[in-house]
């Protein structure tokens, strides 16, 4: 069984693998975006895709802000220690660190990879 779209062939070579249902399923139109990967032509309601870049200022916004929490805990704790609960001073801090360890690991890795990818030119 071959399947032709546009320049691109497929072939089942073994025929245990050929099963009964489509390889592809030609009522869809197939859309091709600059990095090869194909999609639905058609608008998906509900779905949002997000780049990269967005997820990565997500993430750094996020951490700021659990920093700054942190922080508006730290000078309340120092100006009227009685309003402020030891476990919410606690909690803060071990998210805020562990938020900004996770955040520098993560830029670690982007960096050695990113060294990685410019040395294999």
């Amino acid at each position: 069984m071959d399947i032709t779209i546009g320049t691109l062939e497929l072939n089942r070579t073994n025929p245990a693998h050929v099963g009964t249902r489509a390889l592809i399923d030609t009522s869809k139109k197939l859309q091709m975006d600059s990095f090869g990967n194909v999609s639905d032509s058609e608008p998906q309601v509900g779905k949002v895709k997000k780049s990269f870049e967005s997820y990565l200022i997500d993430a750094v916004s996020e951490m700021n802000d659990q920093q700054v929490q942190l922080t508006a805990i730290q000078e309340k704790v120092v100006t009227d220690p009685d309003s402020v609960n030891i476990e919410e001073v606690t909690t803060a801090m071990a998210k805020a660190q562990m938020s900004l360890s996770l955040a520098q690991t993560v830029i670690d890795r982007l960096i050695s990879g990113w060294n990685e990818l410019s040395q294999n030119r």
